[in-house]
């Protein structure tokens, strides 16, 4: 329930600065996930602990995990349009209302990795939820883009969602939205064709979503006017740059292995970063246990590992997006552990085409330098 304080945290700030008239509240989102979080793993570091195989079957039916999701939508969306209603009237300044879109962008961004969690699974209705998560930031592309792209292509060259060695953030980040897009149209396009239907059929799933988006928008408009929309679409850009820093941070340089066949073997715990520090995993549904979700995309949140053969970040995943922002330490900090990874072997990591030979050179890789 703990992680339930994200989308809540688009409700407190008026109620904050109304009672302590503190304005710097209207920042509580940017306050909590990229200062008090990181702060709060530090303290309380790792988890530590994994689930019992005994207790998987139990522990993945409790639908008290599931509640904890279902929640988050309705509680995100009440803080949504708590926030349009103060973006549409005339006491806040610019910068209070500036402060606000960040915070929701946040909480969208942290929605969508609600709707990761719900859109993984098989059950019917927990798929249409995810598209709900999806439309406060009219990422609705991402439901399909990540589960039959993403999945199927991570830690390769052909994955726009895959971080290279070498890339910055703000190279990534153009490179992943416009890559994940095209992906996810292609994807759908194919399916559908598959199944003898055209692209416009209420059978396609990014066009429902999209739609989900369309309906919210329009009713945002009909009930608060336009002045609110500047900042609306603000949070949806941050929400998506938040979602992509995130995964810019959990595969960066990292390579599938390839078959005899030349073909890409099957994903292993060595091609995810993660994290077991415990407050983060709160609020992200144990997102940190990546590996064990590509290993095991079905298994449920509260029953992800931590596996010893995974990569370890020094941190959390909110400490590693404020790293991300800033290139030159990011590749301080990240760059030595990929070689590491790798036992010294540079050429095995997933590296930035444009500079494979300027970090093959710095790295002295041998005859793979020279190839």
């Amino acid at each position: 329930m703990l992680g339930l304080i994200a989308p809540g945290s688009a409700i407190l700030p008026s109620q904050l600065v109304l009672y302590t008239g503190l304005p710097v509240f209207w920042w509580i989102g940017p306050i909590i996930v990229l200062i008090a979080i990181p702060v709060l793993d530090w303290v309380v570091g790792d988890d530590g602990t994994n689930p019992r195989d005994e207790d998987y079957e139990l522990l993945s039916n409790d639908r008290y995990y599931r509640w904890c999701t279902y929640l988050f939508l309705p509680i995100q969306l009440i803080g949504l349009w708590a926030a349009c209603y103060l973006w549409a009237q005339d006491q806040l300044s610019f910068l209070d209302k500036f402060g606000l879109a960040m915070t929701l962008g946040l909480v969208s961004g942290i929605g969508i990795n609600a709707a990761h969690e719900l859109g993984h699974r098989v059950e019917h209705a927990e798929r249409w939820l995810a598209k709900v998560a999806l439309a406060q930031s009219g990422y609705g592309h991402f439901f399909v883009e990540h589960n039959k792209g993403h999945h199927a292509r991570v830690a390769t060259p052909d994955d726009p969602a895959s971080a290279r060695l070498g890339e910055s953030l703000w190279e990534f980040l153009p490179r992943s939205v416009l890559g994940g897009f095209r992906s996810a149209i292609t994807l759908e396009r194919d399916r559908l064709h598959r199944k003898g239907l055209r692209w416009w059929t209420w059978q396609n799933n990014i066009l429902q979503a999209w739609a989900m988006t369309l309906v919210l928008y329009l009713a945002l408009l009909a009930a608060f006017g336009p002045a609110m929309l500047p900042y609306l679409l603000l949070q949806a850009v941050v929400g998506a740059a938040l979602l992509e820093t995130v995964n810019y941070v959990e595969h960066y340089g990292l390579l599938r292995s390839r078959k005899p066949n030349g073909m890409w073997a099957r994903c292993s715990p060595a091609d995810s970063w993660n994290s077991d520090r415990l407050v983060t995993n709160i609020f992200l549904f144990h997102l940190q246990r990546h590996s064990d979700h590509h290993a095991n995309p079905g298994r449920r949140y509260q029953t992800l590992r931590s596996s010893q053969e995974a990569p370890q970040l020094p941190a959390g995943y909110a400490s590693m997006i404020v790293l991300a922002v800033v290139p030159p330490l990011w590749r301080r900090v990240m760059d030595p552990r990929v070689l590491a990874h790798y036992d010294g072997d540079v050429s095995r990591a997933n590296i930035a085409p444009r500079k494979r030979q300027r970090i093959l050179a710095a790295y002295d890789s041998g005859p793979a330098a020279a190839a």
